[in-house]
């Protein structure tokens, strides 16, 4: 059965790259040899794999890909911690403008 991966990968300038494949071995060896050299990562290596998570279903990874990308880096950072009892937290708004500022 194929395996799906969705990953995070640190890159030298400390920023994240989130990325989804059916083929993390030869998906890496593309990030760090630069095979695309207009890919994110081209100019931010060296690169490394902090996280990753498998699915059965590729539409089950592409959507847990594109949560992720749309993630905060602290919740970026739980989950590569492995710290998933955190998200909850980290996913509150604590914006002075929230509506959990508003009284009634």
């Amino acid at each position: 059965m194929k395996t799906y991966t969705v990953y995070i990968l640190k890159c030298a300038d400390n920023s994240y790259y989130t990325g989804v494949t059916n083929d993390i071995d030869r998906r890496l060896y593309e990030h760090e040899n630069a095979i695309n050299v207009n890919c994110y990562t081209a100019e931010r290596r060296p690169l490394a794999l902090v996280f990753c998570e498998h699915f059965e279903d590729i539409n089950d990874a592409i959507s847990f890909e594109k949560q992720v990308k749309g993630w905060s880096r602290k919740k970026k950072e739980a989950i590569i911690n492995d710290n998933w009892d955190k998200l909850k937290a980290l996913s509150i708004c604590k914006n002075i403008t929230s509506h959990t500022n508003f009284t009634k």
